[in-house]
C-alpha cells in the first residue's frame, strides 16, 4: 500500500513538473479549453435564465375565450371542464360579464375614453374564460381545441391568442429554442477542437521525452507509470481552465451589472443570471472542474495509448 502511494505521488509530482516545463506549449490548449468551458458555463446560466423568463411570461399570458351571451350555465361549465382536462392547461378562471367589466376598468383605469365606452347599465363585454398554459411551445394545442366547431359555436369572438399577441409569443419561444441549439452546437465544436489540441500537445510532449520514455521502458517501468504524468499534466490544463472560465463569467456579470448598469439584454435577464450564478457558484465550479479534468484526461489517455502502442512497444 505504501509503495502504491509513493508511486502515485511520483506520478503527480512528475506531471506537475512536466506542466511547468511545458507551460508555453500548453498555452494554446488551455486557451481553447477556457473558451470551451466558458461557453458551457454561459450556456447553463443562459438556459436557466431563459427558462425563468419564459416562466414569467407564461404566468402573465393567458388565452381569453369570449363566450356568447346566449350560452347557458351548463354549457359554460361543460366547456370549462373540457378545457381543464387539456394537458397544457395550468389553470382556468371564469369571469362573468360583471367580473369582465371590473377587470376591463382596472386595466384601462388611465384611459377615460375607453371607460366611457362601457357602463354597468349597458355592459358590452362578454363572459370570459381565462386559460393559463403550462408550456408556450404547446399553446397551439389549446388553440386547436378552441377552433373545434362545437366549441367555436359557444364563442362570441376569436380567442385572444391571435394576431400580434400570437406573433410575439411565437417569436419569444422560437428565439429561445434557436439560442439553445446554437449553444449546444458551439459547445460540441469547441470541445472537439479542444480535444484535438490537447491530443497534439500531449503527442508533442511525448515526442520531446521519447528518450526518457525509452530509458524507463528498459528499466522496467509500467505503461501506467509512464502514461500517468501526461494524464496529470492534461488534468492540470482542465483545472486551470475551469478556474479561468468561472472568473471570466463572473467578471462579465460584474461588468454588465455595475459598469453598464444593465438589468437585461434582450431576453437575457442579467440581474437574474447574476443572482443565479452567485447562488450556484460552487456547483458551477465543480461542474467546470469535472468537465475540464475529464476532457483533458480523456484526450491525453487517447494520445498516450496511441504513442505507447505504436512508438515505444514494451519488450
Amino acid at each position: 500500500m505504501k509503495r502504491r502511494l509513493i508511486t502515485f505521488w511520483r506520478i503527480i509530482h512528475t506531471g506537475i513538473v512536466n506542466f511547468i516545463r511545458n507551460v508555453t506549449l500548453a498555452t494554446a490548449a488551455i486557451a481553447v479549453m477556457v473558451v470551451t468551458l466558458t461557453i458551457v458555463l454561459f450556456s447553463l446560466i443562459t438556459n436557466a435564465t431563459f427558462s425563468n423568463t419564459i416562466a414569467q411570461i407564461t404566468n402573465k399570458i393567458d388565452v381569453s375565450v369570449f363566450l356568447q351571451d346566449a350560452d347557458t350555465p351548463a354549457q359554460t361549465q361543460q366547456l370549462i371542464a373540457q378545457i381543464k382536462k387539456l394537458p397544457n392547461v395550468k389553470s382556468v378562471t371564469y369571469l362573468d360579464k360583471a367580473a369582465a367589466l371590473r377587470q376591463y376598468e382596472q386595466q384601462n383605469a388611465g384611459n377615460q375614453q375607453l371607460l366611457e365606452a362601457v357602463s354597468v347599465a349597458s355592459n358590452p363585454l362578454p363572459a370570459t374564460i381565462l386559460i393559463k398554459p403550462i408550456d408556450l411551445n404547446k399553446i397551439q394545442d389549446i388553440k386547436d381545441f378552441l377552433s373545434q366547431t362545437k366549441v367555436a359555436a359557444l364563442q362570441s369572438d376569436l380567442p385572444s391568442y391571435s394576431g400580434d399577441r400570437k406573433a410575439a409569443i411565437d417569436k419569444i419561444t422560437h428565439a429561445t429554442d434557436v439560442l439553445r441549439k446554437i449553444g449546444i452546437v458551439t459547445v460540441a465544436v469547441f470541445a472537439l477542437i479542444c480535444a484535438l489540441i490537447i491530443f497534439n500537445t500531449i503527442q508533442m510532449a511525448i515526442f520531446n521525452r521519447r528518450d526518457d520514455i525509452a530509458i524507463m521502458r528498459l528499466l522496467g517501468a509500467s505503461t501506467g507509470y509512464i502514461r500517468g504524468p501526461f494524464i496529470v499534466e492534461s488534468a492540470i490544463y482542465g483545472i486551470l481552465s475551469a478556474v479561468f472560465s468561472v472568473l471570466i463569467v463572473n467578471s462579465a456579470f460584474l461588468a454588465s451589472s455595475n459598469a453598464l448598469q444593465a438589468s437585461s439584454l434582450g431576453l437575457l435577464d442579467i440581474n437574474y443570471a447574476n443572482q443565479y450564478f452567485d447562488a450556484h457558484f460552487w456547483g458551477f465550479l465543480g461542474i467546470q472542474l469535472m468537465l475540464g479534468i475529464v476532457l483533458g484526461a480523456v484526450s491525453s489517455t487517447i494520445a498516450t495509448r496511441r504513442y505507447l502502442k505504436f512508438k515505444t512497444p514494451k519488450n
